[in-house]
């Protein structure tokens, strides 16, 4: 199956779409890619620890609550 160019250029920059068949209908929607800067010094963790003692800090972070 060939996509038209101008299509793929505006709406699948990243190359790869997903098809979905319906019936008799095909859907053909682009994969959006994420942009995981937008996550980046996002994480706020509740921890008693010293920041500058990795250790303790990992350890109370996989402790069970």
């Amino acid at each position: 199956m060939v996509l038209p160019k101008n299509w793929r250029e505006k709406h699948a920059k990243g190359g790869k779409v997903s098809i979905q068949i319906k019936g008799d209908v095909i859907i053909i929607k682009p994969h959006k890619l994420v942009d995981l800067r937008e996550f980046f010094d996002k994480i706020e963790a509740d921890v008693k620890s010293d920041l500058s003692q990795w250790k303790s800090v990992r350890r109370e972070l996989l402790e069970v609550r």
